[in-house]
């Protein structure tokens, strides 16, 4: 299996089991900031999430990487770059099938960011 086949993540937030109630709600644990801080400074960069956009809304839940470079005006190495980024953070999987690597959003992890900063309505 390649490199590329295989899901590089530095932080696993499969394994942050108790990052997913609100903040508002519960604190979070050192453990859940440390890895939830990664995925969160990923997307803190505007082309990293413009990347995310284009992927999680991908038609087939998955675009290729032939598809995402000619959107911006950079180079191909740069935008990989940005790619490794967004797959070290754990927010997106890779798959190569020929030359081209496909990626896909991490729906679960997309879920606990979500869940994080959710605030339920206060009471009138």
């Amino acid at each position: 299996m390649s490199k590329q086949s295989a899901p590089l993540v530095a932080i696993d937030l499969d394994a942050v089991t108790s990052c997913c109630a609100p903040l508002t709600q519960r604190r979070v644990s050192a453990q859940a900031a440390g890895a939830l801080a990664a995925a969160f400074k990923a997307l803190g960069d505007p082309v990293r999430l413009q990347l995310m956009s284009m992927i999680a809304s991908a038609e087939g839940g998955e675009a290729c990487v032939c598809d995402l470079t000619p959107a911006f005006d950079l180079t191909g190495p740069t935008i990989s770059h940005h790619l490794k980024t967004l797959r070290e953070a754990g927010l997106v999987e890779a798959e190569r099938r020929g030359t081209w690597v496909y990626y896909r959003a991490r729906p679960g992890v997309l879920r606990q960011l979500a869940s994080l900063l959710a605030v339920e309505p206060a009471d009138s």
